[in-house]
């Protein structure tokens, strides 16, 4: 009797906890995306874009931290294509990155399916295809991240979001773009700024007394944007996906690759208000335009536009300056941003990294260290788990700038996992920069005129500077930016510049951050569906 006992007892335990397992494993969030060429019009007469199930810009992929993501991309492009996850993770799952270095491309008429998991992310984000020029004919959207219920934001919940995707935009098509740069000439300045792929008349609409959340990310490929609303003052709350001090500014400076989230009420006088974006450090100034709309209105926007700053680069790295971590805020987790005391963690190695205009072999190309990347057949990622000699040789690019020739390369830096590290961009050209680190974000601690030397750590913000994903380098005509960044995310991963021309003529390496554990704590297998190309043939 006691054994029948005991075996139901042991049989209900196990039923509750297989329960408890199904419940507990997160939500699985599906996508199918047909990816195809079609004629759109932002500028008024007909172009070749990059559609998703016919959209431009593609649809907004909208999930919870810690949500399953799975994308199903149909590629029915000419050309192969990968999609890249600006600024998520991807933790364990740097096969998922979709970039040259980490996969093959998915062929035309085939399909690959990306599945990835928002681990312990919240905030704004966006996708683009990461392939050739393509970034330049569309197939960009939004990646929102919201917070678990179970996690306090540090400010009430917004009535609504409206998701906005502000870029530059081109006459020419994207093959032609491609062939200027193959032929060594340089891109010229965009011909029109686009919000939500058109240059004038999108419209997001709310109610007076109410208060919205405007998520804002730069997707284009050349300039930075100011981003402003007639008549309404916006309150800072997020930046790439931590919480900020909430700071009001009547304008913002997003540079390329970069996001942010403002909070609006709509607290003026029942009308249409301007939503602005201008490029900054250009000649001539490229202006879009939205409208707010307060609900009832019948009076429409009127004249003059908001001005905005305009070619003031110490403004734009004061504002920067300003933007700092809400350190009693919880993020992602339960417990508050500051109780990561980043600042008290010894620096384990230091790479300066400067960039550089150049010509190899008559020429255009761009350069990190006077090295300017080659992509290989071979994915990185798939040489290293295979172990595929003669696709790359580690350290194969030097930690700080050298007085040589450029060359080419397929720039790799090996590093070990969880070591803290120092990136200085060292900027020595007239344009301002704008670098990007996939599957981390990081603190950007310091930003400077001139030459970095190591005495300018003692200007370096290490009590609450905010952590991002993507970084600007400014111009005097010298500057550098610093940024510290624990290495836990095990992986391949590739550095670039967010100014995509340059990224196409090599300005980008990649950081292997490696030990000799194989677990699955910190890394996943290859997927089944893995593609494989170059030296690496289907196991």
């Amino acid at each position: 009797m006691r054994q029948a006992i005991f075996l139901h007892f042991f049989l209900g335990t196990l039923a509750c906890l297989s329960l408890f397992c199904v419940k507990a494993e997160d939500p699985y969030r599906y996508y199918t995306w047909t990816v195809t060429y079609g004629t759109i019009s932002p500028l008024g007469f007909p172009q070749l874009g990059i559609l998703i199930n016919g959209q431009f810009p593609g649809p907004t992929i909208e999930c919870v931290t810690n949500d399953n993501i799975v994308v199903d991309v149909i590629n029915m492009l000419n050309e192969p294509l990968l999609f890249t996850w600006n600024g998520i993770k991807q933790r364990k799952t740097p096969w998922q990155d979709g970039v040259l270095g980490t996969n093959c491309p998915i062929p035309p008429n085939t399909n690959w399916t990306y599945k990835f998991q928002t681990k312990d992310q919240i905030g704004t984000y966006f996708y683009f295809p990461s392939t050739l020029m393509h970034r330049a004919a569309g197939g960009f959207g939004g990646f929102n991240i919201q917070s678990r219920s179970v996690i306090a934001i540090p400010y009430p919940i917004p009535v609504e979001e409206f998701t906005l995707l502000v870029g530059d935009w081109y006459n020419s098509s994207h093959k032609a773009l491609q062939k200027r740069l193959d032929s060594g000439i340089p891109l010229p300045l965009p011909d029109a700024l686009l919000i939500n792929g058109l240059p004038s008349g999108s419209t997001f609409t709310g109610e007076k007394g109410k208060t919205y959340k405007f998520r804002v990310s730069n997707v284009g490929i050349a300039t930075s944007i100011n981003f402003r609303i007639q008549g309404h003052n916006m309150t800072l709350v997020e930046v790439e996906g931590s919480h900020t001090v909430q700071d009001v500014y009547d304008s913002l400076d997003v540079h390329v690759g970069q996001s942010v989230a403002v909070l609006v009420t709509l607290n003026a006088t029942v009308k249409d208000y301007f939503i602005v974006a201008s490029t900054r450090f250009t000649k001539p100034i490229l202006t879009a335009t939205s409208l707010l709309r307060y609900a009832g209105s019948s009076t429409p926007a009127s004249m003059p536009l908001p001005i905005g700053p305009t070619y003031q680069i110490h403004w734009s790295m004061q504002q920067a300056r300003t933007i700092r971590w809400n350190l009693t805020a919880n993020a992602a987790r339960p417990n508050p941003q500051g109780s990561y005391h980043y600042g008290t963690i010894p620096i384990q190695r230091t790479l300066i990294l400067a960039n550089s205009e150049t010509q190899i072999n008559g020429s255009l190309r761009y350069a990190v260290n006077s090295v300017s990347y080659v992509n290989p057949a071979t994915p990185l990622k798939l040489a290293d788990y295979y172990n595929i000699s003669g696709v790359f040789k580690l350290n194969s690019i030097k930690d700080f700038p050298l007085s040589v020739p450029a060359v080419f390369g397929t720039s790799v830096i090996g590093t070990t996992l969880h070591y803290f590290i120092e990136i200085v961009f060292q900027n020595n050209e007239t344009t301002i920069q704008s670098w990007h680190l996939d599957g981390y974000s990081f603190w950007t601690v310091g930003y400077g005129s001139g030459k970095w030397t190591p005495d300018m750590r003692k200007r370096y913000n290490l009590a609450d500077a905010n952590t991002r994903y993507t970084v600007q380098i400014f111009v005097y005509p010298q500057s550098w930016s610093a940024i510290l960044v624990s290495l836990d995310n095990k992986g391949i991963w590739n550095l670039r510049s967010a100014i995509w021309s340059r990224q196409y003529l090599g300005q980008q390496l990649y950081i292997r951050v490696w030990n000799d554990e194989k677990s699955l704590f910190t890394e996943f297998d290859a997927p089944d569906n893995a593609l494989y190309c170059g030296k690496v043939k289907h196991p």
